[in-house]
């Protein structure tokens, strides 16, 4: 029998009805969750209670509070609504008795139509990316291929990221994923282009996410993680972006703002 892989382990709860709990995810020794496991963790809470068919369309996530990785993380999700085509969802994250999450999920069933998308050139080719060593929370977890330039402690984008191992043929832990190494790039890519990033430059935290999931996502596969700021004031930045498979079509669209308290 194969083992689950690390996200499929990450996404094992205790259920009862539509409350889940996730006991002590304790692999860090960082600070604070990392809100891409959090967000992935949400998903996939959503995702349990979704008929067979449907799959992630866009999920809207705020961070209330910071959590920690030494507590049990309950999940409990609302049926919004189940509809032919859409479902939708509200999950609700608590620790310790205190909300540290809440995210609208929906899932839609495919359907046949148009198939479109711009024509965009790549702002790093792979060719031109170079390999960099892991440096932040799980990213022993992936390939990550930098500007030459990057020297700092972060993923800056553009990059390329792909899993070291394989995952699961299925699309609802696929789209955990997705969301979570979407969550690598985007507190970077909210600050001005005129600020120079440091690791003593402030303190920074994820205040929303939004993910868009257009097009299967191959975990194991490359793909192009481009993010620009848009904004930048009240200490909050606010970022777009797109991650894109190797032929250039965009596989999610993501939109982050962050919060920047710079000294």
């Amino acid at each position: 029998m194969v083992a689950p892989s690390w996200i499929a382990q990450l996404l094992q709860f205790d259920r009862e009805g539509d409350d889940f709990c996730i006991r002590e995810p304790g692999r860090s020794s960082a600070e604070r969750l990392f809100g891409g496991l959090i967000a992935a963790q949400s998903l996939a809470a959503a995702g349990a209670t979704v008929d067979d068919g449907k799959l992630p369309q866009s999920l809207h996530t705020y961070f209330i509070r910071g959590g920690r990785y030494d507590a049990d993380v309950e999940f409990h999700v609302e049926r919004i609504r189940d509809g032919r085509a859409f479902a939708t969802r509200q999950v609700t994250a608590t620790q310790d008795g205190k909300v540290i999450l809440e995210m609208i999920a929906s899932f839609h069933h495919p359907e046949p139509g148009l198939d479109w998308c711009p024509d965009t050139s790549p702002a790093l080719e792979f060719d031109a990316a170079v390999p960099k060593a892991p440096v932040m929370d799980f990213g022993d977890l992936f390939d990550l291929r930098t500007m030459p330039t990057d020297d700092s402690t972060f993923a800056v984008s553009p990059f390329w990221i792909r899993t070291r191992a394989e995952i699961e043929d299925d699309p609802l832990i696929q789209a955990c994923t997705l969301t979570f190494m979407s969550d690598f790039g985007p507190v970077p890519a909210a600050l001005p282009p005129t600020v120079k990033l440091r690791a003593d430059l402030g303190f920074a935290a994820s205040l929303d996410h939004s993910i868009w999931f257009h097009r299967p996502f191959r975990p194991h596969d490359w793909h192009r993680y481009e993010l620009r700021s848009v904004n930048h004031n009240d200490s909050r930045g606010l970022t777009h972006g797109a991650l894109y498979d190797a032929a250039g079509s965009p596989i999610a669209s993501v939109s982050q703002e962050a919060l920047w308290r710079i000294e």
